[in-house]
Formats: structure tokens, C-alpha cells, sequence
């Protein structure tokens, strides 16, 4: 993975936030907009900030399934290494 500069990355966790928060927002009114909010908020959250990746790896060991369904949707790269390896493991 190539390191990015510093302020790129400060920006793209305040943008992240910015989304959740807009989620937020959103999550009351009628429609799907807050979903999308959400999922771009935490992409941008999780590719930039190793805290948020420590916690979100607590939760998805608390809860699974939700964790691995989040993560599928979110295409994570360490979600599609998971699944290789059981697929793999399950052929043996």
C-alpha cells in the first residue's frame, strides 16, 4: 500500500466524519441517503485512521456476522483475503 501524505489523510478523516455526521442528519428523512452517508463516511474513516481500525476489528469479533456482512459490502481487502482462505481451506 502506498503511504499517504499526512494532510491528505487528515482531510479524508474530517471528510469521513463529515459524512457520518451527515448520516446523522439524514438517517431521520425519508429514503436511503443516510445509508450511503454512513458507508462513505466509514470507508474514509477506516482506510485512515489505525484507532478506528483497532475498534471496528473489537466489533467484528463481538459480532460477526454484521462485521462480515459490513465488511463484504464495503469490499475490504482484508475481507475478500478471509474468504480466498476459507474457500481454500474448505476444498482440502
Amino acid at each position: 500500500m502506498q503511504a499517504r501524505h499526512p494532510a491528505l489523510r487528515i482531510l479524508q478523516l474530517v471528510l469521513g466524519g463529515l459524512l457520518l455526521i451527515g448520516a446523522a442528519i439524514m438517517g431521520p428523512l425519508p429514503g436511503p441517503g443516510g445509508i450511503f452517508l454512513f458507508a462513505g463516511g466509514m470507508i474514509l474513516i477506516l482506510r485512515n485512521s489505525r484507532w478506528a481500525q483497532v475498534r471496528w476489528a473489537r466489533l467484528k469479533r463481538r459480532w460477526p456476522r454484521i462485521g462480515n456482512l459490513v465488511d463484504r459490502a464495503m469490499r475490504r481487502r482484508s475481507a475478500l483475503r478471509r474468504r480466498a482462505r476459507d474457500r481454500v481451506l474448505s476444498q482440502r
